[in-house]
């Protein structure tokens, strides 16, 4: 016989609700840049160039390292807010362990590797003597806190799930804080340099996961009550389920970045004066994602719960909701980008020509938000309904129609055709996943009673 969770009441899905989870997102990604200015402030005090190359090459690295593991957080908030939704906490909790247990294994993997792992760094991006001799010792200290970064990602996907953003927002002031304090003191005052830097972050990453598990302590410790033995609590098709879902996500990620390296690659081909626009014009882009990022969380969150609960009108109006908040972030991001980009051009780059190229290719930035928006929204929505599957199969289709796109459009229009195709891929992710929406909607629908 089977134990039904009790299943509280579901709260109204309202405005106020999706902003009270997607605002402390955006504020919390808006204190991600802040980091990285500190510590290449701290190591530019030294006067000499070489410390600043290897604190940014040597986070660059680690970031492309960790990028990997970067579905552990969308998995795991899709999974959790399914079994939140259905009143199951002691399901949660081990949900969120299993993404533990693989982020543990995946840092430990990465801190017996890591001569082979940065060899292979290098000869990707060669760097001089001196940057590469910094660099080393930098990652030497950072890579050991390869588990505590790998496993906040599953922290956070579990905070999202349950709509504790503020905890995020929270964390992630707690951390940077301490990260900042630490680099200067360490790096200034006691005259560490980049060792100093390395050691700050790795601290801090430690002690963000510590008040993570402190913060999950008494759902992590029901999942263990419930499930009684190790066995069950990593079950094979428990495990099946988890390596499905963020398989899938990393297939789907993995080829939205292969998209965004090859335009860097092609926009290389365009002359150095567009590269370096392009590269200035991602910027951008990065700050549309942060922007909106956290209208689609609150999709992840409230879909997921729907689903759970078995409500295929609340996935409708969680989806409705969400949607039209990200829609008039975008539409607000475009007006922003149209009349004070080329204000934050200026910001970016102080070179005149690389300014008057980019001011050229801005109204892609404009359209962006408005033509990606439906993208970044389904995406949200699809990993709260687990439809991964969906996703991975529209990111295909989606990046057929880029490379067509490429072919067609770059030979002619140069760099305005590289951006044009790169437009096209977002509409093309939004109308392939706006085709399998209703699969959302059927994977909430109430499972029928089994006869007795």
């Amino acid at each position: 016989m089977t134990q039904t969770a009790t299943r509280a009441p579901l709260p109204d899905l309202t405005n106020r609700r999706v902003l009270n989870i997607a605002i402390p997102i955006v504020l919390s990604n808006a204190t991600i840049p802040l980091l990285g200015l500190v510590d290449t402030g701290v190591v530019g005090q030294l006067g000499r160039p070489e410390p600043i190359g290897a604190v940014g090459l040597g986070a660059i690295i680690l970031t492309s390292i960790y990028w990997i593991f970067g579905f552990l957080r969308m998995g795991t908030t899709g999974l959790i807010a399914q079994s939140h939704g259905q009143g199951d906490e002691a399901e949660s909790g081990a949900h969120l362990l299993r993404a533990l247990a693989i982020a543990g294994a995946a840092g430990l993997f990465f801190i017996l590797f890591q001569i082979p792992v940065f060899w292979m760094a290098f000869e990707l991006a060669p760097a001089s003597d001196a940057v590469e001799a910094l660099t080393r010792d930098y990652l030497a200290i950072r890579i050991w806190g390869a588990p505590a970064t790998i496993g906040l990602y599953a922290i956070t996907g579990w905070l999202i799930a349950v709509e504790r953003t503020r905890t995020v927002l929270a964390m992630q002031l707690f951390q940077n804080g301490l990260n900042i304090g630490l680099s200067i003191f360490l790096g200034l005052k006691l005259e560490w340099g980049v060792t100093g830097v390395a050691w700050a972050t790795l601290v801090s990453e430690w002690a963000g996961l510590v008040l993570g598990l402190w913060l999950a302590r008494d759902v992590l410790g029901r999942a263990v009550t419930a499930a009684g033995s190790a066995a069950a609590l990593f079950a094979r098709d428990k495990l099946n389920r988890l390596t499905r879902v963020n398989g899938d996500i990393m297939i789907r990620t993995v080829l939205l970045q292969a998209c965004f390296t090859s335009f860097m690659f092609l926009g290389a081909g365009q002359g150095d004066v567009t590269l370096a626009a392009n590269q200035v014009l991602m910027q951008f882009l990065s700050i549309t994602a942060f922007a909106l990022d956290g209208f689609a969380f609150a999709a992840e969150s409230l879909v997921g719960q729907a689903v759970g609960a078995h409500r295929p009108d609340r996935v409708r109006r969680a989806s409705i909701l969400t949607s039209q908040w990200g829609l008039a972030g975008a539409v607000a991001l475009g007006l922003i980008f149209w009349i004070g980009g080329g204000a934050i051009i200026d910001l970016l780059t102080t070179a005149p020509e690389v300014r008057a190229e980019a001011r050229v290719y801005l109204f892609w930035m404009c359209l962006a938000p408005l033509l990606g928006i439906a993208s970044w929204m389904f995406d949200g929505i699809f990993i709260g309904a687990t439809l991964t599957r969906d996703m991975r199969i529209a990111m295909f289709q989606s990046v057929v129609v880029y490379l067509a796109a490429l072919l067609l459009l770059l030979p002619i229009f140069g760099n305005h055709g590289l951006w044009a195709a790169l437009m096209i891929l977002f509409v093309a992710r939004g109308i392939t996943m706006a085709r399998r929406y209703p699969r959302a909607e059927a994977a909430a629908a109430p499972i029928p009673h089994a006869a007795a």
